[in-house]
């Protein structure tokens, strides 16, 4: 059997067996260091068609069932995890302008955020504690979680649809511009009071992303 196989097939087995999603370099750490980037893409392919797929989360991989076939696991039963429209909001403002403190998220929202609303999301596991915004108070940061990005079914953040797709669907309210007033009140408060505001409003928006 060539190497090739071998690592395919060993990529393969150790991401079955695997008890939660594992990122490229976990799973070369875990094969000796072996470069698995390759193998994880044929078997991407290899699965594209099959009952169960290849998928990559968050920058991590795992197998889960073919869309269009997840029905035929469901109990029929289901129980199904409800959101208030609170939590909705929070979740979305959360999502494509984190990190955000608690703060942050009612400028946006207009009104206060209650701590239980973001406990219902983390318990969701949906958002994480992020660390603290290094500005007076040092306030606790927010952002979503790869178990987001896997339950939504995107690769990636860059996948969520467009304010304007969602505005225009009625799934969200204009928490885009909400969001542009605040930073443009904090960058003219800033500036009549003598302080120097950075271009990019990094006392509202912390430029490095968690992953």
């Amino acid at each position: 059997m060539e190497p090739a196989d071998e690592l395919l097939r060993a990529v393969e087995a150790t991401l079955f067996a695997a008890e939660e999603p594992m990122s490229v370099e976990a799973l070369s750490a875990h094969l000796g260091g072996a470069d698995v980037r390759a193998a994880l893409d044929e078997l991407q392919n290899h699965y594209r068609t099959r009952g169960i797929q290849l998928v990559e989360r968050g920058k991590r991989w795992h197998f889960q069932t073919a869309p269009d076939l997840a029905h035929l696991l469901r109990r029929e039963r289901e129980q199904v995890r409800k959101l208030s429209r609170a939590a909705t909001e929070v979740l979305a403002i959360v999502a494509y302008h984190e990190p955000v403190s608690r703060a942050e998220i009612e400028s946006i929202r207009g009104v206060q955020t209650s701590a239980g609303t973001l406990d219902v999301l983390m318990e969701a596991g949906w958002v994480r504690v992020a660390g603290r915004r290094e500005v007076p108070g040092r306030p606790v940061i927010y952002a979503t979680t790869p178990e987001f990005l896997s339950h939504f079914g995107l690769k990636s953040r860059r996948d969520l649809p467009g304010i304007d797709e969602l505005k225009a669907a009625g799934l969200l309210d204009p928490i885009d511009e909400a969001y542009d007033e605040m930073t443009e009140k904090a960058r003219g408060e800033a500036e009549a009071s003598g302080d120097e505001q950075p271009e990019d409003a990094a006392a509202l928006e912390n430029p490095q992303e968690s992953a």
